[in-house]
């Protein structure tokens, strides 16, 4: 008996090496009025007094089993008023809620509980919030996701701390089994209730532990101790790849407007599980619910990245997020309006004779103009850079972005070509297509796109007098110059 209280009383080291609290800290207790939440609590209270922690007991009356939890209430009141601790109870309407909300009865009853104690902890300005979950609950949920379905991640189970709402969840009594709880309640005469809805298989928990895992546990009669240790083990692997993940993020990832952008070159130098991890992490920071996000589109992502796959190609990830291949760019994006990034609204500038300086924010750029008298030796310092005869010049030009039926007279070839024909022979990825700017002269004439080719219009020759340069530099938005996390 003596061993036993040993190893649920010296919580003081579980804390110290899993850091889950500091002297003299305010902890809510999370306390149902069972046997695990009713032991959790008195030990929290035992803790020698050099670790002593201002506690909190939080309890909610789901409302499910009418008198029995108005009992089981009553009695976590009492026994925190015999230890003099503070208790604050919530009882909530949750058939009523389920049937408004159409949410399942557990999903429902786990919103309202943890909305009640974040309420409670902003209350006594409590930076934890401490839960009763052991190993025995550990063992269920690692059998639960793998019956469910589950990567190396979702075997790490429940984690014995977490940050939600910028409020720690620890769970003191994850590595301590349900039989030593009770002796624990027993040798201190701890009062507690039993939940008669436990013994109720219709729900997805209780048949595991009631039924699956007595009957796998007849072939290793170990099998909890094996599952509490496969969490053990996938939850420091899955610490050390998340780390690493995120170290490959910062040095491979680069904004994109509302989303980012790596290389196909980054994303394939990587192993297959770095390269899994890392589309995940992305879909997380664009802004979409991971958890929920299959393996096959993951893969579907990973596989398009590859050398045989279409050289452009967009993928609806779900939420709002597309994914594009752009040749060797691959972009995460977020429509912010509802629209793909293909829907973008077009821009139109115009620009009259004497403008030096024009900011093109929709193509991340800016337009330098210089009218100056003829140089022998002036020459564009590169495809940015355009000089056209500033008296055959017909204003006010015009900035904007491409039209439907755009054509240019390309310098040194007979005849007109599509400016759609010239994206997709520069490889301009379609996602900018819609912003790159084309300067467009008073009769309509495409003069010039940027980067890419100038028209035989106002060609600078012997006869010309005076040259206008234009000069197109690049100009970060605001959201490209954010640093990523």
């Amino acid at each position: 008996m003596r061993n036993v209280e040993e190893r649920l009383s010296g919580l003081s080291l579980l804390a110290r090496e899993e850091r889950l609290w500091l002297p003299g800290e305010t902890v809510v207790v999370a306390v149902s009025g069972g046997p695990d939440s009713m032991a959790l609590l008195h030990m929290l209270h035992r803790l020698p007094e050099e670790e002593r922690l201002h506690l909190v007991a939080a309890h909610v009356d789901h409302g499910f089993r009418g008198e029995e939890s108005a009992r089981e209430a009553e009695s976590v009141r009492q026994y925190a008023a015999q230890l003099g601790i503070p208790c604050q109870t919530a009882h909530f309407d949750l058939p009523a809620y389920i049937e408004e909300t159409g949410m399942n009865a557990q999903a429902a009853a786990r919103e309202k509980r943890y909305s009640f104690l974040h309420q409670v902890a902003h209350a006594y300005g409590a930076a934890r919030i401490a839960l009763a979950h052991h190993a025995d609950d550990q063992a269920e949920t690692v059998l639960m996701r793998i019956v469910r379905g589950t990567g190396p991640a979702g075997l790490a189970g429940i984690p014995i701390r977490r940050i939600e709402k910028n409020v720690e969840l620890i769970r003191p009594l994850l590595r301590t089994y349900k039989a030593d709880i009770l002796r624990y309640c027993d040798q201190w005469a701890i009062p507690f209730s039993q939940d008669s809805s436990n013994g109720k298989t219709y729900y997805f928990r209780n048949a595991v532990r009631l039924d699956v895992l007595p009957y796998l546990a007849s072939f290793n009669p170990q099998l909890s101790p094996s599952l509490v240790r496969l969490a053990e083990l996938a939850a420091a692997e899955d610490d050390w790849l998340e780390q690493e993940t995120r170290a490959v993020f910062k040095r491979n990832i680069a904004p994109h407007g509302e989303g980012c952008q790596l290389t196909r070159k980054a994303l394939l130098g990587l192993h297959v599980a770095l390269q899994r991890r890392l589309i995940k992490l992305i879909l997380s920071y664009v802004g979409l619910e991971t958890e929920t996000t299959s393996f096959e589109r993951v893969e579907t992502i990973r596989l398009a990245a590859a050398d045989g796959a279409p050289a452009t190609w967009s993928f609806d990830v779900g939420s709002g997020v597309r994914f594009l291949r752009e040749y060797d760019q691959l972009v995460f994006i977020r429509a912010s309006d509802g629209r793909t990034v293909h829907e973008r609204a077009g821009y139109a500038y115009a620009v009259e004779r004497g403008t030096v300086c024009l900011a093109l924010p929709e193509a991340e750029a800016e337009l330098s103009l210089a009218e100056m008298a003829k140089k022998e030796s002036f020459r564009p310092a590169s495809r940015y850079e355009a000089l056209f005869d500033a008296d055959e010049l017909a204003y006010p030009l015009t900035i904007r972005n491409r039209k439907p039926g755009d054509r240019m007279q390309v310098l040194g070839l007979n005849g007109t070509k599509k400016v759609q024909d010239m994206f997709v022979d520069e490889r301009i990825a379609p996602s900018r297509r819609e912003t790159v700017p084309i300067v467009v002269d008073a009769n309509g004439h495409v003069l010039w796109i940027p980067g890419i080719r100038r028209s035989s219009h106002a060609q600078v020759k012997d006869s010309t007098s005076r040259v206008v340069s234009m000069l197109m530099n690049a100009r970060p938005s605001a959201d490209t110059l954010n640093n990523l996390e």
